[in-house]
């Protein structure tokens, strides 16, 4: 089921039991960002985050943005959603193919499963790492050396065991674990016949390797170095669909999955990629932390989204525009940060509002110079 951000889900427009998971996911105050319960509890609104819910009972819920001009035309918003994820530094979705794009008619998670799939098949081919890993067991043959303390407190009555301890050669290392945990996991949760199979597949090639009971930890416990390049992105994947390093972290297991992602930061490194495209004759420069509001004595940091050519200052918003609201529901503080970058960076200020009524128009994009004051 399909819905745009700052929209609606009414009571009975989805599956009664679905419903009531999406209110006591909500219920959790550190929720409230995503969704609330509104209309006396028969409705949840959604916030600025798009991506899609998994409820417990198998419903899928997809958040898409709300893109001026693109209200009924589902495929290009996920698309364009699709190539906004593209932007993002140090994360897999910088991967995303012309093939990924074509297939935006499918439900988004199985999208990003189907990439992970993609991404798992090239590791395979190049080769599952293995390593020497220190075991212990009581063995009734010889094997690495004696643990003398074990083997009186063990085998004091069993003359024919040895409690030995030895290094084994073994893919049952953390990186594989991590793999193995976010295959089990996605195959609980998908609904794609085609992703399910490949799923099971992949299992059955982890067979010998053990699930991680301490994501976290594992995650920190993973090499980096050369010999593993070729898990990269495989683990950034892992990384994202275990919760660990996800873009939108959510309390409570009330839904059976979630992957959510802030507009606003979606938005904002799409933005500066265009200009970086566009403009690639001048130097565009993102988050750039030179600059303080009183440089004197070098206090509070600014950190304009970008900066062109240390003459223009550009700030990114996704915001949409309310010609019935008073002051078009642009904020005080949005205005009083672009004065501050342009009073102290520039001695004048440049004001730039990119509003995602007319982001998809280069035309007007192009008209930015007009702008300044």
């Amino acid at each position: 089921m399909i819905y745009k951000e700052h929209t609606l889900i009414r009571k009975g427009e989805i599956p009664e039991k679905a419903f009531e998971e999406l209110v006591k996911f909500a219920s959790y105050e550190e929720n409230y960002k995503y969704l609330d319960v509104t209309r006396g509890g028969t409705a949840l609104r959604l916030k600025n985050y798009v991506g899609t819910i998994v409820t417990k009972d198998g419903t899928t819920i997809e958040i898409l943005p709300k893109i001026y001009g693109s209200e009924a035309d589902a495929t290009s918003t996920k698309q364009t959603l699709l190539k906004m994820l593209k932007t993002l530094k140090k994360s897999p979705f910088k991967n995303i193919n012309k093939a990924s794009l074509q297939t935006a008619n499918t439900n988004i998670f199985e999208i990003f499963i189907t990439m992970f799939l993609e991404e798992l098949a090239i590791l395979v081919k190049k080769g599952i790492k293995a390593d020497y890993l220190e075991s212990a067991d009581n063995l009734y043959f010889l094997k690495g050396k004696i643990k003398l303390n074990k083997q009186i407190s063990h085998n004091l009555l069993h003359k024919e065991k040895f409690f030995v301890e030895f290094d084994e050669y073994t893919t049952n290392r953390i990186e594989n674990r991590l793999i193995k945990t976010t295959l089990n996991k996605l195959y609980h949760v998908s609904t794609s016949t085609k992703n399910q199979q490949r799923l099971r597949e992949f299992i059955f090639m982890f067979d010998d390797t053990d699930i991680s009971h301490d994501i976290k930890s594992d995650f920190q416990k993973c090499k980096k170095d050369r010999s593993m390049l070729h898990y990269q992105v495989t683990m950034q994947w892992c990384s994202i669909f275990l919760n660990n390093h996800s873009f939108s972290l959510y309390i409570g297991n009330d839904v059976a999955y979630a992957l959510l992602f802030d507009m606003n930061l979606l938005f904002e490194p799409y933005v500066a990629h265009f200009f970086k495209k566009t403009y690639s004759n001048r130097k565009v420069k993102t988050q750039d932390r030179q600059y303080k509001l009183v440089e004197s004595h070098n206090l509070f940091q600014l950190k304009p989204d970008i900066v062109m050519d240390k003459n223009i200052v550009l700030d990114t918003k996704w915001k949409l525009i309310n010609k019935e609201s008073k002051n078009y529901d642009l904020s005080q503080p949005d205005l009083y940060q672009m004065y501050a970058y342009g009073k102290n960076i520039l001695l004048r200020m440049s004001i730039w509002f990119i509003l995602k009524q007319k982001i998809f128009n280069p035309l007007w994009i192009l008209r930015w110079h007009m702008m300044r004051v």
